[in-house]
């Protein structure tokens, strides 16, 4: 494999600097859910830890070394789980966290960053532009500016999925991961193709936010105006070159899901394995569902990445649960 900014030399050494509260989440095979999707399914759970997402294990290696710096202050741009995350790792470490959101962010999330102490600022606008003020309050005040996907951390402690999936995990042939910044498709897929090279790796995105697929697709930066889509923790708009370089050598492919696959990969997660997720948590599920002749006969691990959902758009999404008769 050609080199990527990862090492995995660095990702055994996260794991041993990331809380265990965030390591060897449960990895299972959900029968339940095989019937109606054609194929072996198992489930990675980055929902079952303080934060409800994968995100803390890059924030905690973010965190581990700022705490040995003499500012000892972060700000991040946030749909709403890396800011927990950061909030969670820095107020862990005594770090002073400011997170930039946009006020239309999932209020569950903004609430919960508020939570953990963190200062929060909103903007009017989309992901894009918080990333733009939080670049800007970097600059001002002279402190780190952590990016999603671009710091090699969050990257690095995504990628520690990919060491338990590879030595844990009976014998499977596909991945599914959430593609938005790229983060988890990078880090997981570098330990995969590194490790276990004959493991299909796919990033799923929904058609409502695809720059970051076409950007695979044609193999150069894709930006779009706009984004429209219910996954708000993948809606970005502008990929980051680096990290589009480190897909096109670890993801075997990239695909693109409607809306109305996610909405039913969601009910199917609640229905058949008693979970309830956001969104993007629910892109993998929806690539089956819309290509099932692909994964037919398959072994296919699904990373679930994150549970923070506003339960009234949940609700309506999802719809209200079916009445059994007894």
């Amino acid at each position: 494999m050609q080199e990527t900014r990862l090492d995995t030399v660095r990702i055994r050494a996260a794991r041993r600097v990331i809380d265990p509260v965030f390591l060897d989440t449960p990895l299972y095979r959900c029968e339940a859910l095989e019937p109606g999707l054609g194929c072996t399914v198992s489930i990675k759970l980055e929902t079952a830890n303080p934060v409800r997402s994968f995100k803390a294990r890059g924030t905690e290696v973010v965190a581990s070394l700022l705490a040995g710096n003499a500012s000892r202050a972060a700000v991040c741009a946030s749909a709403g789980n890396l800011g927990q995350a950061l909030a969670w790792s820095g107020r862990n470490r005594g770090l002073d966290v400011t997170v930039v959101a946009s006020r239309y962010a999932t209020r569950a999330k903004l609430d919960r960053i508020r939570a953990l102490d963190a200062g929060l600022e909103l903007v009017d606008g989309d992901h894009e532009m918080a990333r733009e003020r939080a670049a800007a309050i970097a600059r001002y005040d002279g402190i780190r500016l952590v990016e999603d996907s671009l710091d090699i951390e969050t990257c690095e402690g995504a990628a520690t999925i990919g060491l338990e999936l590879v030595d844990n995990a009976p014998s499977f042939d596909t991945v599914l991961i959430a593609l938005g910044g790229g983060a988890l498709a990078t880090g997981v897929g570098h330990v995969v193709k590194a490790l276990a090279p004959e493991v299909e790796v796919i990033c799923v995105q929904p058609s409502g936010a695809p720059a970051m697929t076409h950007s695979w697709h044609q193999r150069r930066v894709v930006t779009t105006d706009s984004t429209d889509t219910i996954a708000d923790g993948v809606a970005g708009r502008r990929p980051i070159p680096a990290v589009l370089d480190d897909l096109l050598l670890v993801a075997d492919d990239a695909v693109l899901v409607q809306e109305a696959s996610i909405v039913a990969g969601m009910r199917m997660l609640l229905d058949h394995a008693g979970l309830v997720v956001e969104p993007s948590a629910a892109l993998g599920i929806a690539a089956i569902l819309e290509d099932r002749d692909r994964f037919a006969g398959r072994h296919v691990v699904t990373i679930v990445c994150g549970s923070n959902v506003d339960m009234d758009a949940y609700h309506r999404w999802v719809g209200a649960p079916p009445i059994h008769e007894s």
